[in-house]
């Protein structure tokens, strides 16, 4: 009975000792993925900023600048998609609405980002742009991969349209949170004017005509939760100018918007708190399960070899050996 018992053990232990490796290199890389319908909104701030005034082609200093992003995945986009891309796929329609201090808009952008669900790496197909322009994505944006490394990223820049290496910095603490400080910074580059521009009747379209050119660079900063990959903080050191072309009344440039752009607090802590919970589920799958299988496994080992040693313990009475029948004599 003990030895039959000690079997089942054994082959228990052999099939969790199994079941910790696949947990974590076969289940997780399949099952951790974005959802395709996510959605997230967040509120920025730059305070003092300085804010071009359109009306008089003045630049003036402004109490506060808002700029409000959303992230809304499109299930019908991605399902489509994925029927021809052969992988999990997530879309994302972005919009990052920028107003000024008297709640007038001053510039809104949209986006649509496409991705691999699973690794984040972009997925290029019909529909990829950056306000209304087609585009060709090269690295990540928004979000960084599962277990993210401490190295540099590929990181693709929407206003310039480029990508650029975003460097590890260091690790840090963020409100309790270990996270990895990762850091771009875009030079000055002539970037294109959003379509939808602040004054009525002015395109880009007549604003080229003037002459006048967009130019913008900025110094980006993520402090990144490295589990889940999910930024839990972000700032840029943001500026654009305006030059040359007779819109400028002979000045050389013209300050657009200049100002140290900030995650709003209550949104940080509402971020903090997501990153938090989704670190859990990752932890559940890269290191609670995987060792908590390994752990059962060698203690079921181990029970069977003590359940094997007690049946054949030297206490126990020899089985008695069957009589050696007489000779026969004739």
């Amino acid at each position: 009975m003990r030895r039959t018992a000690g079997l089942i053990l054994l082959a228990l232990a052999v099939f969790f000792a199994a079941l910790a490796p696949l947990t974590r290199w076969y289940a997780f890389p399949r099952l951790a993925k974005i959802p395709p319908g996510q959605y997230q909104t967040m509120v920025l701030e730059a305070k003092d900023a300085t804010l071009l005034d359109y009306g008089t082609m003045q630049a003036r200093t402004v109490p506060k600048v808002t700029i409000v992003q959303t992230l809304k995945g499109n299930v019908e986009e991605s399902e489509k998609i994925e029927r021809t891309a052969g992988r999990d796929v997530v879309v994302w329609d972005s919009l990052s609405y920028v107003q000024g201090p008297d709640g007038e808009m001053v510039s809104k952008i949209p986006e649509r980002y496409i991705f691999d669900a699973h690794t984040q790496e972009p997925v290029h197909a019909t529909g990829e742009m950056v306000d209304g322009d087609p585009v060709r994505r090269d690295g990540i944006e928004f979000k960084w991969p599962f277990l993210t490394e401490k190295r540099d990223y590929a990181y693709f820049d929407a206003q310039a349209r480029v990508t650029a290496p975003i460097h590890y910095k260091g690790t840090q603490d963020f409100r309790g949170v270990e996270v990895y400080y990762f850091e771009q910074t875009i030079p000055w580059t002539e970037v294109p004017f959003p379509k939808e521009m602040p004054v009525e009747g002015v395109t880009p379209e007549t604003v080229a005509t003037t002459g006048t050119t967009r130019w913008y660079t900025t110094v980006r900063k993520f402090w990144v939760e490295p589990l889940t990959g999910a930024p839990v903080y972000g700032e840029e050191i943001h500026k654009e100018e305006l030059r040359g072309g007779t819109l400028l009344g002979g000045r050389d440039k013209v300050t657009a918007f200049s100002g140290h752009v900030k995650m709003r607090e209550d949104y940080i802590e509402d971020t903090v708190d997501l990153v938090t919970s989704n670190r859990t589920l990752v932890l559940l799958l890269t290191a609670y399960l995987p060792w908590g299988f390994l752990a059962l496994g060698v203690l079921l080992a181990a029970l069977a070899l003590w359940l094997e040693a007690r049946s054949r313990r030297p206490g126990d009475p020899a089985p008695a050996r069957p009589a050696e029948p007489e000779p026969v004599t004739v």
